[in-house]
């Protein structure tokens, strides 16, 4: 059986998953005879429910950033193996004397997928919509001293092909190169943006389901839990052997695996471990592996009184069966990491402090004057991983007297009550925004303002009521330290000061593990950063 049509309707696609169902119960007389995706079509199964906006100066999700960084380019692009930089829309950078003007000229023989020049007045034009707009990644940007206000003179065209712009203080250079390799960088086409826009804006709207950019795809269609089609974009310079990228939501592994199997997808990207046995077992198909910088963790509002009572958090830490989640139904996709930085990032330490230790916990909750536990709710999000992990926790918190309500939600619906300062515990995932240890220091470790007025929802310090007054400024002091050396212990302070006094219970980065089919070469997953990659992916004829 093969394709009939280059996108399979959702109802054909259901048909196709029970059909396979009831072939591997026994319930159909003969298999059904292999099936083969389009040799120009890249068909993935993933779970997309998180998706909210495809507007890069919005977006802030795992599934978005996969998308955005097929549909826009940035001024520096990054290797997603060796996540070294290079020129993007800029075909040069350099910074001043003094260390605050970065200047950047723009590669002008670049077009965007609608035909139109990239101008030095989109790049602009772009980078100051993100700080007009003012959305949840716009943090990325402002953080080097970018406001409204001066936001017409910090940042700025030159000439035809240059764009400057002017930070607060003499940062270490490689973090704002970093922080513009983020997808909240990705230049967008103002002409077509704005002919869309409706009111001030700023083409946020159209936006959210269209796209505008100069990467190697254009954006057919998103519709929200269920899929995205992205088409290779014709005024892209390079030669894309994918002309369409079909990203369909599965959200059961076990449908993951039976599509795989069954030829009808070519990359499955949420099997269990479970799964991927039976990925490697089929001569068929093979196992992906890329190491990632994605920080599974368990958070506590300090909103709550009993979450913010001090030693709380600290006892919750004790009683989260670490070694035993990862060995058991996460084996071979995490890894133990109770520290906010992923293994290989400047300042990272391998320092594991806490392990299941029921009585211990027992103690310290008495000593904060619950020594008969109380009852919280765990806003977890509806996927298989996250659940089995919330229910394991949801056992060892009740072995000391917690109760544990688990409140499953859609990715959205989580991301949207959690930003929202409104859940209690959170089990969530973060994923490093750029390569540079300030991405996740600035969210863990650091919150220039815990009023609700600040609506910082891109910050995990203040998405918990959390000050971090001890470590707010020692992230401010390690962003402009030029020493590398002196940088990365600052970090490393940084980091066990979080161990004895966040409410984050920091447990393991993932490793990711990906069922596909042998044909398949060129996928990345981005490495230590979020966002995938299609636009190098072939597939060889069998």
């Amino acid at each position: 059986m093969g394709y009939l049509l280059p996108f399979p309707s959702s109802r054909a696609l259901r048909r196709t998953a029970a059909a396979a169902l009831l072939s591997t119960a026994g319930l159909l007389a003969a298999p059904s005879a292999f099936a083969e995706t389009p040799a120009d079509t890249l068909v993935i199964a993933n779970t997309i429910d998180d998706l909210k906006s495809l507007d890069p100066a919005e977006s802030f999700e795992f599934s978005g950033g996969d998308v955005i960084n097929s549909l826009y380019d940035k001024l520096i692009e990054l290797d997603p193996e060796t996540l070294k930089m290079g020129p993007g829309l800029a075909k040069s950078w350099d910074v001043s004397d003094d260390g605050k003007t970065f200047t950047f000229k723009i590669d002008t023989s670049r077009k965007f997928a609608s035909g139109n020049p990239v101008r030095a007045e989109d790049v602009v034009w772009s980078l100051r919509r993100v700080v007009k707009l003012d959305k949840t990644p716009s943090f990325i940007i402002t953080q080097f001293g970018l406001t409204k206000d001066n936001v017409e003179e910090t940042i700025k065209q030159v000439d035809d092909e240059t764009v400057t712009i002017t930070v607060d203080r003499p940062y270490a250079p490689s973090f704002l190169y970093n922080a513009l390799t983020a997808d909240v960088g990705g230049i967008v086409d103002e002409k077509l943006a704005m002919e869309n826009a409706s009111g001030d804006d700023m083409g946020n709207e159209w936006l959210k389901t269209h796209s505008a950019g100069a990467g190697p795809y254009t954006l057919r269609s998103w519709k929200p839990n269920e899929s995205v089609i992205l088409e290779a974009s014709e005024t892209y310079p390079s030669e894309l052997a994918m002309k369409r990228v079909f990203v369909r939501h599965v959200p059961e592994p076990a449908t993951q695996r039976l599509l795989l199997e069954r030829g009808d997808i070519d990359i499955a990207r949420n099997l269990t471990p479970e799964d991927i046995q039976a990925v490697e077992s089929n001569d068929k198909l093979k196992v992906f592996e890329q190491p990632r910088g994605r920080i599974y963790y368990i958070s506590g509002n300090q909103k709550m009184k009993e979450l913010g009572t001090p030693g709380v958090m600290q006892a919750i830490k004790y009683l989260v069966d670490y070694e035993g989640i990862a060995n058991s139904f996460l084996k071979g996709q995490v890894v133990v990491n109770q520290q906010f930085l992923p293994i290989g990032f400047l300042g990272a330490i391998d320092d594991k402090p806490f392990k299941l230790d029921v009585e211990k916990a027992k103690k310290m909750l008495a000593d904060a004057g619950y020594p008969d536990g109380f009852t919280v709710e765990l806003l977890v999000r509806n996927a298989q991983d996250r659940l089995a992990i919330a229910q394991s926790v949801q056992n060892t918190l009740g072995q000391a007297g917690i109760k544990v309500n688990i409140k499953p939600a859609t990715g959205s619906e989580v991301l949207s009550i959690y930003r929202a300062r409104k859940a209690e515990l959170t089990l969530e995932v973060w994923g490093p925004d750029y390569p540079d240890p300030n991405t996740n220091a600035s969210v863990f470790a650091e919150n220039p303002d815990n009023s609700d007025e600040a609506q910082l929802t891109g910050n995990l310090s203040w998405r918990n009521a959390y000050a971090a007054e001890e470590t707010t400024p020692m992230a401010e002091a390690a962003v402009v330290e030029k020493d590398t050396d002196k940088r990365a212990k600052i970090y490393e302070e940084m980091q066990r000061i979080g161990n004895e006094k966040s409410p984050f219970v920091l447990m393991f980065q993932q490793q990711e593990q990906d069922g596909m089919q042998k044909n398949v070469e060129g996928f990345s997953t981005g490495g230590a950063v979020s966002s995938a990659f299609y636009k190098a992916v072939t597939k060889s004829a069998e």
